[in-house]
């Protein structure tokens, strides 16, 4: 099994490592935070948008296709209850010389990145409680 650890910092900031690398998690100044670093949320979505963008450039290495222009952008809406993402738009922008009949495998194969079939077929978690002197 994969681990990570996330520490609180200060505030609503908090550290998260993961296989020797650092990032970090905040809070908008408009809802607390200190607006140091993405949301929680935002790097959701972000993991979403840059497993579509990792899938498609494979494809697109393995085919032998152009890569350079290659990107991904998301935008999400919040649901109103309960709090929760509600709706994501992920657009893949295609490098120049992409041929038509290639188009269609390749958003089946972005569609299919492990993120998105994670969210679609939403795994199970289970969120327990444990005593910081344990946890040292």
């Amino acid at each position: 099994m994969t681990a990570l650890q996330v520490r609180h910092e200060w505030n609503d900031r908090f550290s998260i490592d993961v296989r020797g690398h650092r990032l970090y998690v905040d809070q908008p100044e408009a809802d607390g935070g200190d607006d140091t670093a993405p949301t929680p949320t935002e790097l959701l979505v972000a993991s979403l948008a840059s497993c579509v963008a990792f899938y498609a450039r494979r494809y697109l290495s393995r085919h032998e296709l152009p890569q350079d222009g290659l990107a991904v952008s998301a935008s999400y809406t919040m649901a109103s209850a309960p709090a929760r993402v509600g709706h994501i738009v992920v657009q893949v922008t295609l490098p120049d010389g992409i041929p038509a009949h290639r188009r269609t495998a390749l958003l089946a194969v972005a569609s299919h990145c492990t993120v998105h079939n994670t969210l679609i077929a939403g795994p199970m978690v289970r969120i327990a409680l444990t005593e910081a002197s344990a946890a040292a």
